[in-house]
């Protein structure tokens, strides 16, 4: 993508457009003015002449006409060649195979042709060195002109450049960033300057509400989730403790797990991005992944389902742990129960990705795009849980990239990329 021009080069562009039109203007006005001026001189001078002649010659019988080194008059023959075919008039510059050139009057007087004229080559000549100085005395006059214009226009826009850079140079991960103007600003500079300090300070209250909101939000979700887990497996310690009522209490456990891994996953939505990864931790996600697995294999207590973890490769990531256990178990707790029996295979790749193939019911893309057409629409978990809606959000977020779709052999593919690639975050749900 090309380079945008400054304001500075616009307006000296169009200036200088503006002065070379102009130039053209005025040099082609002179000119036409200049020739037409120049056949009414010369039109006048040689009328007078012929017509001085042909008073003197009707009062003076013996009257003869003396010839000049410039003004000739031939009658009855005599002209130049080049002047038998003009017609009676005023002819500008006939020129003479000597390189002369001749301004002709051509009159019939009582049947008599008579042919005056006018050498006008060193005329000519002396009208040609004018035009060229009136020319480069133009082009020098633009050019110097240009130059005032351009320096006149740098000083002027200085305070604007100044206060683009200001605001080129602002970033959001800084507080108490104002931009101030120069003292030679304009005042439509000032309003700008002030309308975007003001901005700046009501965008820093409101990030600081929001990371006040988001810590106490965190603090005040999570403290009764731990309280009611803690409680639960308080109270799962004895050994006498009714199967119905342990039932019930491994219930509360994972509800608590569900909802906690939930508000991590929706805080991570509430925060913004860059400030969430830098307060990542570094995962060994070869060791993460076995942990994972293990927490959801109660899932599969009342299945024919086995949960295999192929050689995982190792890896590292920076992220926060809470987020991506929630992404990855969210994705393993929708394997398991979209399939009843065999056997879900789990895979971690190098580059921070994770496969999970379950040989569940399966997903045609039409189901696909239903599932989450309706979640767009509704706002409302379908039957496939909020865990897919989360995730794709959240990886959205997270420059992450997320991809699900139907196994040709039955069963859904699950393809987590926790490592962005290219310029643009990746997360879809194909279909």
């Amino acid at each position: 993508m090309s380079r945008a021009r400054s304001l500075r080069s616009r307006i000296l562009y169009w200036l200088a457009v503006y002065a070379l039109l102009l130039a053209a203007g005025v040099s082609l006005h002179g000119f036409l003015v200049n020739e037409y001026a120049e056949r009414l001189l010369w039109d006048s001078m040689l009328r007078t002449e012929f017509t001085h002649h042909l008073q003197r010659s009707a009062a003076d019988p013996s009257y003869r006409w003396s010839d000049s080194d410039s003004l000739r008059l031939y009658v009855n023959g005599g002209a130049p060649p080049e002047t038998a075919a003009l017609p009676d008039g005023i002819h500008d510059e006939v020129e003479l195979p000597d390189g002369t050139e001749i301004l002709v009057l051509v009159e019939h007087v009582d049947g008599v042709r008579h042919v005056l004229t006018l050498d006008i080559t060193d005329m000519e000549r002396e009208e040609d060195r004018l035009t060229l100085f009136i020319l480069g005395s133009s082009v020098v006059l633009v050019t110097v002109m240009g130059g005032l214009m351009a320096l006149g226009l740098g000083r002027t826009l200085r305070p604007l450049t100044t206060l683009a850079g200001d605001i080129a140079a602002l970033s959001p991960d800084r507080a108490g960033q104002r931009i101030v103007p120069e003292t030679r600003a304009s005042s439509e500079l000032l309003v700008i300057a002030n309308a975007l300090n003001d901005y700046l300070g009501r965008n820093e209250q409101f990030v600081d509400r929001e990371r006040a909101f988001i810590n106490t939000a965190s603090h005040e979700l999570r403290t009764p989730i731990a309280v009611m887990s803690g409680a639960a497996e308080l109270a799962l310690a004895p050994t006498d403790v009714p199967a119905v009522t342990a039932h019930q209490l491994r219930r509360i456990q994972r509800t608590a797990d569900d909802m906690d891994r939930m508000i991590a996953l929706l805080l991570a939505l509430a925060k913004d991005p860059a400030r969430l990864l830098q307060a990542g931790q570094p995962i060994e996600l070869e060791t993460l992944l076995p942990a994972i697995i293990d927490d959801h294999r109660h899932l599969t207590r009342d299945k024919a389902l086995q949960i295999v973890l192929h050689t995982a490769q190792p890896c590292t990531l920076l992220a926060p742990p809470a987020v991506v256990r929630a992404t990855v178990g969210n994705l393993l707790r929708n394997a398991i129960e979209h399939s009843d029996d065999g056997r879900i295979d789990v895979e971690l790749h190098a580059d921070a990705t994770v496969v999970i193939r379950d040989p569940g019911h399966g997903m045609t893309p039409e189901q696909i795009s239903a599932v989450y057409s309706r979640m767009a629409r509704t706002g409302m978990p379908t039957g496939d849980g909020i865990g897919l809606e989360l995730i794709a959000r959240v990886c959205e977020h997270l420059g992450w990239a997320l991809d699900i779709r139907s196994s040709a052999e039955g069963g859904t593919i699950a393809t987590l990329r926790m490592r962005a690639t290219g310029d643009a975050p990746d997360a879809r749900i194909p279909g």
